[in-house]
């Protein structure tokens, strides 16, 4: 199975994050097969306009199971509307799906208005049962990641009370691998024993501590780069049960 692991869209009604989207799906396009799943972990839009993910439904269109759960960035309600075809809420958007035999359990780690992230008991909960229900291989996805990745710009608001998603994980050792967005930077890490792949932004980059640039301010436009093209990750989950990642630039 090869999975697609897109984040940080951030459309803005605006051309500039339409064409890195658009570029983006063009190279999975190009491929000589198509992924078996595409998965974007969060900040699909910009403001959480109803616009802006209608226009992400249309830039998304691909010949593969659609997984996604909300960033930060996103407004529950509209996003349910928008994306899931739902009614509104603003309740934890927590959904799960088999695909070619492996379950894809995408969890709702916002907290509405903060820029940081939280599993919610109910969401523990659901993702707790979710996983009971099968042995097979598993795939778990949110926004932030749940530890420290040494890019202070999202240390500071990534997931807390990691503790009680790390008993789940250990309950559960179906789960192969997790998937997470939010960093604007590709990185592979570990949690709970359990391989953690953080997928590059779309719509920009962002700076490590040592690289030029990071000590910009947000006036200068912060510890980001918007020059460098946007990315993806291509994940291989072998039958054994490993996760190889590969991580691909495209020009934009």
């Amino acid at each position: 199975m090869i999975i697609a692991h897109l984040s940080d869209l951030h459309l803005d009604d605006g051309p500039r994050a339409e064409d890195r989207v658009a570029a983006v799906m063009a190279y999975l396009g190009g491929l000589a097969r198509r992924v078996d799943a595409l998965v974007v972990t969060g900040d699909i839009a910009d403001h959480g306009a109803a616009t802006e993910y209608a226009r992400a439904l249309e830039l998304l269109e691909y010949p593969a199971p659609l997984l996604v759960c909300p960033g930060n960035h996103d407004v529950r309600a509209e996003f349910r509307t928008g994306l899931l075809g739902q009614p509104p809420s603003d309740g934890p958007i927590d959904s799960a799906r088999e695909v070619g035999g492996v379950l894809f359990a995408t969890c709702d780690s916002t907290i509405p208005g903060r820029g940081a992230g939280f599993l919610a008991d109910s969401t523990l909960a659901w993702l707790d049962d979710t996983l009971a229900g099968g042995d097979g291989p598993a795939i778990v996805a949110f926004h932030p990641p749940p530890v420290a990745v040494g890019v202070p710009l999202v240390d500071g608001i990534r997931q807390s009370g990691e503790d009680r998603l790390a008993a789940v994980l250990a309950r559960h050792p179906r789960v192969k691998a997790l998937l997470a967005g939010h960093v604007h930077t590709g990185a592979s890490t570990t949690f709970a024993g359990v391989p953690l792949r953080i997928a590059p932004g779309v719509v920009s980059q962002s700076l490590l501590p040592v690289e030029p640039g990071a000590d910009r301010g947000w006036d200068e436009g912060g510890p980001l780069d918007y020059e460098r093209p946007p990315g993806l990750l291509l994940h291989v989950l072998h039958d054994d049960g490993r996760v190889t990642s590969h991580h691909r630039v495209v020009p934009c």
